[in-house]
């Protein structure tokens, strides 16, 4: 994999900060940004939570896995759905040209940032709550995770810089020079 080939992919809960981050690394490492749940709007023309509202969370994780099995995601910053790791098709896709980053924040720290659960479209069952995603989903994060960074507390400049730390550390030829 060249040096300029590696992305940097975001994984984590909702209101890990992994849109916000993403941007932030991407300017700092010279590479483009790329959020999936955008291009799963954009390729559907809808917002997620109609998907979700019309086709239920399985279509939309179905319809995630395609996006992201069709998009070249070398040299990007990606800002993964929360939902990715639900694929293992598509986190060996993005695994292929890219370091796995988990931003990990605690339950409490999350449910005091995601306030619009009924309108953001969580790819989750009816009857699922925060919590129980939030348990469901850390063990796969973690599965995929090459680096996790606890985050929860940090400011993201401060998440940012453990990121660039953890990758020149590990992975130097995942970060600019």
């Amino acid at each position: 994999m060249a040096e300029n080939d590696v992305s940097i992919v975001l994984i984590g809960m909702p209101g890990a900060g992994k849109s916000t981050v993403g941007v932030m690394l991407a300017k700092l490492t010279c590479r483009s940004f790329v959020d999936t749940d955008v291009l799963i709007q954009s390729s559907q023309g809808r917002p997620l939570q109609d998907i979700v509202d019309r086709e239920g969370h399985l279509a939309l994780r179905a319809i995630e896995e395609q996006v992201i099995l069709q998009f070249d995601c070398r040299n990007c910053v990606i800002a993964t759905g929360g939902s990715a790791v639900y694929s293992p098709a598509a986190m060996a896709h993005l695994k292929r040209h890219g370091i796995v980053v988990f931003l990990d924040a605690e339950l409490p720290v999350l449910e005091a940032r995601v306030r619009d659960l009924d309108t953001r479209g969580l790819a989750k069952r009816p009857d699922q709550s925060f919590r129980q995603l939030f348990e469901e989903r850390v063990p796969l994060y973690a599965k995929y995770a090459d680096v996790t960074i606890a985050c929860g507390r940090l400011t993201h400049d401060e998440v940012c810089a453990r990121i660039i730390g953890e990758l020149k550390e590990g992975h130097r030829r995942a970060v600019c020079a």
